[in-house]
This record gives structure tokens, sequence and C-alpha cells, in this order.
């Protein structure tokens, strides 16, 4: 969504829940709160084959969304670096027709 229909705003709840394909669980959540799921072929390519203005634009947005939801509690992290890094692994994983998968906890 964030490639094919750009936005400043969060899109609406709608439009969101419309959106297909979500990312799928690998294992379901466990009680410790750990999570592993893989990204959707279609933003991963996306992602991959994304120009240096793209992934700049893209956080730029993500960065303004940041900023208008938590304030100045926003992260320190240098958004657009880690957007690159995903960027490159998505690259690779469509290169060699793996997947890109995230956890969390």
């Amino acid at each position: 969504m964030y490639f094919e229909a750009p936005s400043a705003e969060a899109p609406p709840l709608e439009q969101l829940y419309a959106w297909r394909p979500w990312p799928k669980w690998v294992t379901a959540p466990l009680n410790d709160g750990v999570e592993v799921f893989a990204l959707p072929k279609r933003l991963t390519r996306a992602l991959g084959k994304a120009s240096s203005a793209e992934l700049e634009e893209l956080a730029g947005r993500w960065i303004t969304r940041l900023r208008s939801e938590d304030g100045d509690d926003m992260t320190d992290d240098d958004l657009l670096a880690v957007l690159q890094g995903v960027a490159r692994l998505a690259a690779s994983a469509a290169n060699t027709g793996g997947g890109l998968y995230s956890w969390s906890f």
C-alpha cells in the first residue's frame, strides 16, 4: 500500500483491512509474545525493486506519521537506514526465490 497508494496519512481502517495479502504467521504468537511472520511476496518484491528516491520518500512519510502520533517520543533510530537494510534483504530474497520474515517480541 505504501508504494501503490502513497499517503502522508494513515489509510482509513476499511481500506487497510481490505488490503491483501497480509503477512502470514509462521508461528503463532507464544505466551511470551514472540511471533514470526512471513511478509507477502508482493511487498518483498516492491521493497527489493524500490529506488533510493522511493525509499527516501517512504521513510519521510513514515517519520512524519510517527512524529504526528508519538511527538517527541519518536524513536532515535535512523528510519531510512532501517528501511534501506530491509530493502537489501528483500532484494536478496526476491533474487534467490526466498522469502522475507520478521519476528518480534
